[in-house]
């Protein structure tokens, strides 16, 4: 989300949120379930964001992604249904496995 709308579509120079080992561990070592309120608040934050950088812009307004792709905006959204659908997905399997209870 951070990646699309702020530093893509928007063009801000913004850091790096998770700076984990690159160990293909998505910077998630270290992670603990005392942090989860924060976390969360943290993500509220960068969604508020996100919409601040996509307001006032029209969905069909085009940007060049880093490797040189006219992209637009309407892309970007449809990109973001896609991964939270498959994220969503992921938590479900993961809550089945933990709780044993399947959707109709």
């Amino acid at each position: 989300m951070r990646w699309w709308f702020r530093r893509s579509f928007a063009g801000e120079t913004i850091g790096d949120v998770f700076t984990g080992p690159s160990d293909g561990n998505e910077g998630l070592d270290g992670v603990d379930a005392a942090d989860a309120e924060r976390d969360f608040v943290l993500f509220q934050g960068e969604a508020k964001a996100c919409d601040a950088a996509a307001a006032g812009h029209e969905l069909d307004e085009t940007f060049m992604s880093s490797r040189g792709i006219s992209l637009s905006l309407r892309w970007v959204y449809m990109l973001m249904i896609q991964e939270y659908a498959r994220h969503n997905g992921h938590a479900d399997f993961l809550r089945e496995r933990t709780d044993g209870a399947t959707g109709d």
